[in-house]
């Protein structure tokens, strides 16, 4: 039994390794990085921040979600519905 026990650690630990690991640091890096995009709101050049460690843990279990962490645009248009990430 306790053999069991040991293979079952090692198996989940090589995942994390091998897998986990990898897919949400490459989302983080991918993410990580100011942007300068086109607010569709006032098609203006924007720079924007996503959040990076959202987007690394949520791409564990699928597609990355993405939040923007800073934006120029903001305090005024903090509440905005941030679809200037669609591109991204």
């Amino acid at each position: 039994m306790n053999a069991a026990w040991i293979a079952i650690v090692a198996i989940l630990a090589l995942a994390t390794v091998y897998v986990l690991i990898p897919v949400a640091s490459d989302s983080y890096l991918r993410y990580r990085r100011r942007r300068v995009v086109t607010c569709p709101e006032s098609g203006a050049l924007v720079e924007i921040c996503p959040d990076a460690r959202r987007a690394a843990s949520s791409s564990l279990f699928g597609k990355p979600r993405l939040k923007v962490k800073t934006c120029t645009r903001w305090p005024e248009r903090k509440g905005c519905d941030q679809s200037c990430l669609a591109g991204l």
